[in-house]
């Protein structure tokens, strides 16, 4: 549509979208009518000065957006001067690299004068003359101090804009819950009051921790769906209806808004659920209604029997051992039991290796040779004895006769009978 041919004695629309820091976006009138397309670096209007843009849509795609943010473009709308130059990027680029600097010396000013405000960005105009300070708090704060002492160190124009919690997570973006990128920063521009109801209807649990977003407020994403539930909810009965059977009392605990079922429970035995259709209960409160009580809730319950199902999976005809729960410490090695009979078990073992050493040195050394030293030759002795320890030498004592039994001889140490 933006670079659609018109019929003839039709006009061009002469309004652009142009894109500022954080999705920041607005609309000037384009009164040169200079060719402009999407990607545009621009000059545009501003209180003082000028500020540098991006183009982002034109023709008649911008009068549909400017009508969806009901924006008059007939009225006195700001214009743009040029294509931006080189000199204009380079002060824009320049401006735009001193904004983390700024608002980490801002923050440390606010925190020295005790002002209860967060200061959350900084957005310097393209022309490096002004710079605008979006903070968050939760009343009202009295920053003239502060406007003199940052006017003191930034030597610029300041603008102090006070936004919500929702505008300031849309201003720095982030990643979701989902996973994606927060649609407040993309493309939400709608900021809907979203209530807790919202949760109710969709049957959500009511934790603060999973329902509010990075703005620390309720997800906006609750209302996306809730037109859907409640179209579906109005076909249901109330759920604090109560069913009256000859066993007792029943209330409701449970629904399922897309599979139109409902779970009963007696109030005198709250542990067992009954499933009922929303149709059968509907048929219940037409009965109570007329005075007839039904016998029990188990007429009307819907009773799933797993062995009537026809199993039509490839493991038709197959025993399937029963899937048992797993413990737990499965995964933790064993202790070790501590006591005498393994420590004597380990230190025999460790003992092995030793002597194994040994045999392997004594078989890896060549035929011929021992360990022990060669001892020397020991002189010839000539019957003169002098070692007192000659006696106590295997080799030289006398050897015992070899007895069977090794049992001295009683006969050889008795005397002989010399009258024999």
């Amino acid at each position: 549509m933006a670079n659609t041919q018109l019929l003839g004695g039709q006009e061009y629309f002469d309004c652009v979208e142009v894109r500022f820091k954080n999705s920041r976006k607005e609309y000037f009138r384009n009164v040169d009518k200079l060719p402009l397309q999407m990607g545009d670096v621009v000059a545009t209007e501003a209180p003082s000065g000028h500020d540098v843009g991006v183009v982002t849509l034109t023709g008649e795609l911008v009068r549909s957006q400017m009508k969806k943010r009901k924006v008059d473009w007939e009225g006195d709308i700001p214009r743009v001067y040029r294509k931006a130059n080189q000199h204009d990027i380079d002060v824009w680029q320049q401006s735009r690299a001193k904004e983390i600097e700024v608002q980490k010396q801002s923050r440390e000013l606010a925190i020295a004068l005790g002002l209860e405000m967060k200061i959350s960005d900084v957005e310097f105009q393209g022309d490096g003359s002004k710079a605008t300070f979006y903070y968050t708090a939760e009343g009202r704060v009295d920053f003239r101090q502060l406007i003199k002492d940052m006017a003191k160190a930034f030597s610029v124009r300041i603008e102090m804009r006070q936004i919500g919690f929702r505008q300031e997570a849309a201003r720095l973006g982030g990643i979701g819950s989902c996973g994606r990128e927060l649609c407040c920063s993309t493309w939400l521009t709608d900021f809907r009051s979203v209530s807790t109801s919202a949760a109710r209807y969709q049957q959500l649990s009511l934790n603060p921790q999973k329902l509010a977003g990075q703005c620390g407020k309720l997800k906006c994403c609750l209302n996306f769906e809730l037109d859907t539930y409640l179209d579906a909810l109005q076909d249901f009965p109330r759920t604090d209806v109560k069913l009256h059977t000859q066993r007792g009392m029943a209330s409701c605990q449970k629904i399922d808004i897309f599979k139109r079922l409902m779970w009963f429970t007696y109030d005198e035995n709250p542990i067992t659920w009954h499933k009922l259709s929303v149709d059968s209960v509907k048929e219940i409160i037409e009965l109570n209604k007329e005075g007839e009580p039904i016998e029990e809730l188990e007429e009307y319950a819907i009773v799933t029997d797993l062995s009537s199902r026809k199993s039509t999976s490839a493991y038709e005809g197959i025993e399937l051992a029963p899937v048992e729960e797993d413990s737990i410490t499965r995964f933790d090695a064993p202790k070790r039991k501590k006591n005498k009979h393994n420590n004597k078990k380990a230190s025999n073992n460790n003992s092995k290796p030793q002597r194994d050493n040994k045999t392997q040195q004594a078989q890896s050394q060549p035929q011929g040779q021992s360990n022990k030293k060669k001892q020397s030759p020991k002189p010839k002795n000539n019957g003169n004895n002098n070692n007192p320890n000659a006696n106590n030498n295997p080799n030289t004592a006398k050897k015992k006769p070899n007895n069977k039994n090794n049992k001295p001889n009683s006969n050889a140490d008795k005397p002989k009978n010399e009258n024999a």
